[in-house]
């Protein structure tokens, strides 16, 4: 190889590791500012400075309600799951997406409750424990009641609902709805708040409006496709060969 080769060779490698070294050092700062801008806004909303605008907060429920629904579900398959052995594929909640009404509405009551005592994880837990707990007590009865004994959970099945009021809801349940709320009230909020704030507002609402209009269209058609006794989401996974447990 002529000499002139060899050195422009040679004078080219420092090169390209040092592009390597900066293109390293560009995403790793990123990653650090990304941190720290969530780091800033998190101290910021526990401590009550975060002032969001009406179309942030809207966003911000719209997101609330899509995410806990889902967290929900994939906690309900999950127990299945886990309970059937891995055996088959379960069916959670009454509609054709992953997501569980009953959960996006505790997770609306424990913000409208717990939310206001944040600063306290402990008070948030036995707050929300205690809210969550009632509320899947009434459900359960009125699911009970006005569908002619229909139950969607019982407790009663279950090893670890010792101490269960009628199969509708038990002390460990409700340990774990208040698990779920220092999870939401430490975890999803804050995220779906730093969301508000650092995305554009085309985007953060078309991301927010979006994904609760799919939720709730779905969850009204296959209201209506009962009520109309055709057939359900339900009926749809058991064609599939989905069981439910």
């Amino acid at each position: 190889m002529p000499i002139g080769v060899l050195v422009q060779v040679q004078s080219r490698a420092p090169d390209r590791n040092s592009s390597v070294e900066i293109s390293t050092n560009v995403c790793y700062n990123k990653i650090m500012m990304k941190r720290w801008a969530f780091s800033k806004t998190y101290k910021d909303y526990l401590s009550g400075k975060i002032k969001l605008k009406t179309y942030q907060k809207v966003g911000v429920l719209f997101l609330i309600v899509v995410f806990s629904g889902f967290i929900g579900w994939l906690w309900e398959f999950s127990l299945a799951e886990v309970g059937g052995g891995f055996k088959h594929l379960y069916i959670k909640g009454g509609n054709f997406l992953p997501w569980l009404n009953i959960y996006a509405y505790g997770a609306l009551l424990i913000l409208a409750i717990a939310y206001w005592f944040r600063k306290n994880p402990w008070l948030v837990f036995v707050i929300s424990a205690l809210a969550t707990g009632l509320l899947e007590l009434f459900a359960g009865w009125i699911v009970y009641t006005v569908g002619n004994g229909t139950r969607y959970w019982d407790y009663t099945r279950s090893w670890w609902g010792i101490g269960n009021i009628n199969g509708f809801v038990c002390p460990a349940s409700a340990i774990i709805f208040g698990l779920g709320a220092l999870l939401l009230i430490y975890w999803l909020l804050p995220h779906c708040i730093h969301l508000a704030l650092t995305m554009s507002r085309r985007a953060f609402l078309t991301l927010a409006i979006t994904l609760f209009v799919l939720v709730v269209v779905d969850d009204i058609t296959n209201l209506t496709l009962k009520n109309l006794g055709l057939p359900t989401a339900m009926d749809f996974y058991h064609s599939l060969g989905w069981q439910y447990r």
